[in-house]
């Protein structure tokens, strides 16, 4: 479906992301899935590892890979989605110091299998003022002069909901260490940072946790506070990822013959909805095309949709939008979504491109 490749990394080489997506169907292969880590990956002993359960339950608990078995399986199909999904578009509105400039590289879905969560917190017998249950993990994160276990929480809702797993494989394997073995949360929905890699400690709690990365990091706050550029604290916590839809082919600055041209990529709903329309242009949303899907996702994954062009030589902008069943579209500019990280861009996807 492409030509070329790139590989995006951090400077400490923690992230990487295939670009551009190699996507055929809605799975990505597990040696294309992108990956996203604020640490070195941890070396795990399966043997050793246990996962504690604590906090506002009534019978606390510390389980082995063997214990899990006890509990009901469950296998779903969800999409990843970085919260800096194509953070590198903001550049032409301002600097994001400090921020990776990923583009549309950091999204890929998987088929994965594990524990039901519901069910193990079933067992811990969970108070009744217990609001939010919070993951944190086993690698080490340094912030500050601070070391601990990267972390976050979701809503109990949500942590009940039977798709919220605690996931041992991916793509019919056992997790890859770069990807969580032994064990990690997969919260199908909301931002990657929720599905926490492995897995060491989850919490039940009447307050969101206090980890940084849920208090400093991955919030959305549109005004900058001038005395320190990067805190965002007085923003609001990333959750459900928005409805957005993204160009795959032809990529940026690609030349392409004149005449008819396919144009590829996905599009993927909030909140489990399913997308009902893709629209193409290309001239940047002058005029507009429908697409179609060609390979449906399921609530939680994307669908892969194309649609052909008509480009006369020259200089084109093509550009993509969709709406999901809930009615929402997505916002034409850039600046409407804006923020001080740079997270949650779903404004139109502008590719340029070239026709010869």
């Amino acid at each position: 479906m492409t030509t070329g490749r790139r590989l995006i990394h951090d400077p400490e080489g923690h992230n990487s992301a295939p670009w551009p997506i190699r996507q055929e169907g809605v799975l990505t292969s597990t040696d294309c899935f992108f990956t996203r880590s604020h640490a070195p990956t941890p070396q795990v002993d399966p043997r050793a590892w246990r996962l504690e359960i604590g906090g506002l339950v009534e019978r606390p608990l510390q389980l082995s890979l063997a214990d899990l078995g006890a509990f009901p399986r469950s296998e779903v199909p969800a999409t990843l989605v970085c919260a800096g999904l194509r953070r590198d578009e903001y550049l032409a509105i301002g600097p994001l110091p400090g921020e990776l400039p990923w583009g549309p590289e950091p999204i890929s879905t998987g088929c994965w299998s594990g524990f039901v969560l519901a069910s193990v917190l079933w067992r811990a017998r969970v108070k009744p003022e217990a609001r939010f249950v919070e993951f944190v993990g086993l690698d080490t994160v340094e912030r500050h002069g601070h070391r601990f276990g990267f972390g976050g929480s979701i809503d109990l809702e949500k942590a009940l909901s039977p798709d919220v797993l605690l996931a041992t494989e991916l793509n019919g394997a056992p997790l890859p260490p770069d990807h969580g073995f032994p064990l990690r949360a997969l919260v199908p929905g909301w931002i990657g940072a929720r599905s926490v890699k492995w897995l060491g400690r989850i919490t039940l709690s009447a307050e969101p946790s206090q980890n940084y990365f849920q208090t400093k990091a991955y919030r959305v706050q549109r005004e900058t506070n001038h005395r320190d550029p990067r805190d965002v604290s007085a923003g609001t916590a990333l959750g459900e990822v928005p409805l957005n839809a993204v160009i795959l082919e032809p990529t940026r600055d690609q030349l392409v013959p004149h005449g008819p041209v396919t144009v590829r990529g996905w599009a993927m709903g909030s909140g489990g909805r399913r997308v009902v329309s893709v629209e193409v242009s290309p001239n940047a949303g002058a005029e507009w095309k429908p697409a179609r899907i060609a390979a449906p996702g399921s609530p939680w994954t994307w669908s892969i949709w194309e649609a052909t062009l008509d480009l006369a030589r020259g200089r084109h902008m093509l550009a993509v939008r969709a709406s999901d069943t809930s009615g929402a579209t997505q916002p034409a500019a850039v600046w409407d979504t804006w923020n001080v990280k740079g997270y949650a861009n779903n404004a139109w996807h502008r590719v340029p491109v070239q026709a010869e």
